[in-house]
């Protein structure tokens, strides 16, 4: 998905932020351990600690899941995304086009 949400918006630097949701066991770190930081109340996100760059997210609503930021990836064109959420966030010159479903939340809350 690409999230639009102040949050993340934030925390990257840029008015979106392409995300790819994966099983939590069936996700881990190849090379070393990144920084974390609680970024809201049950939120994890992790970075490279010799960058910076924002890599997971983890929500405690969804124990099971782990958000991967979609280009931190060795092939991110293998994960295109489905929807953009929390469009009640959106810059607003930011402006798509590309026909995928948006929520103005996230998709959960419609």
């Amino acid at each position: 998905m690409v999230c639009h949400c102040q949050s993340c918006r934030r925390l990257c630097g840029a008015p979106v932020l392409a995300w790819v949701t994966f099983a939590k066991s069936q996700f881990s770190y190849v090379k070393g351990e990144p920084a974390q930081l609680q970024s809201s109340p049950g939120v994890l996100r992790t970075f490279c600690a010799a960058c910076g760059t924002q890599l997971t997210y983890h929500n405690d609503k969804y124990r099971d899941e782990i958000d991967v930021t979609t280009c931190t990836l060795d092939d991110p064109a293998a994960f295109p995304p489905t929807h953009h959420s929390w469009m009640s966030h959106n810059v607003a010159w930011v402006r798509f086009g590309d026909g995928l479903p948006a929520h103005a939340k996230s998709r959960a809350d419609g």
